[in-house]
């Protein structure tokens, strides 16, 4: 196996994070075979891109509540 280098924005690793904590689930509710392996993780990935999504639909940041020009927090309705 040769190395690989990777260089992942904060937002990425936490996806890839989510995609092996299903991963797992997925892998202990089926098993895994070397022939479903690359399958497997893609579906993990496309699982963990749709639940980022959607809390980033719901859940608002600390940066989105903030006012730009530094003023107190706001929330907007």
């Amino acid at each position: 196996m040769t190395e690989q280098f990777l260089n992942l924005q904060h937002s990425e690793s936490v996806v890839a994070q989510m995609s092996a904590t299903i991963f797992v689930g997925l892998v202990q509710g089926q098993g895994l075979t070397e022939a479903d392996e690359d399958q497997l993780a893609a579906r993990s990935v496309v699982i963990a891109v749709k639940l980022a999504k959607y809390t980033e639909k719901l859940v608002k940041s600390d940066e989105e509540w903030m006012q730009k020009d530094g003023a107190s927090s706001y929330l907007l309705g």
